[in-house]
């Protein structure tokens, strides 16, 4: 599956952004979707998923109340709505994809390495 997110830029502190990734080759819906994110220096970091369906969700901590993750499996698109966004929320997001990697609310994927796809980065920078 190709991957290609946009929907990044600047924004203040407090506000939000939306972020898409849209899928392409093969069966959208039957991958598991995730964002990461990443800064300088720094491993690439979980931030969302969703299973195939769309109806089960895992966040971060970091990330939890503030950001949604959503998909369109009819048009093979996956969302993050970022809200309340912070300086630390300052990073080039990833989406990624993955068959498998998701089994309860409590139990999916969150490492960078368990995922077989991904898209080129979205900058996202939150203003102080």
């Amino acid at each position: 599956v190709q991957l290609q997110a946009c929907g990044g830029g600047l924004v203040q502190t407090g506000g939000s952004l939306r972020l898409s990734c849209a899928a392409s080759g093969r069966t959208f819906n039957n991958y598991v979707m995730a964002w990461f994110r990443q800064t300088p220096g720094k491993e690439r970091e979980f931030v969302a998923t969703i299973n195939r369906s769309g109806g089960n969700t895992g966040y971060a901590d970091s990330v939890k109340g503030r950001f949604t993750i959503s998909r369109d499996n009819a048009k093979n698109m996956v969302y993050l709505r970022m809200n309340s966004l912070k300086p630390e929320d300052t990073a080039v997001y990833y989406c990624a994809a993955d068959r498998y990697g998701y089994y309860s609310t409590s139990d999916y994927y969150t490492r960078a390495n368990q995922y077989d796809y991904w898209g080129q980065g979205t900058q996202v920078t939150v203003s102080s």
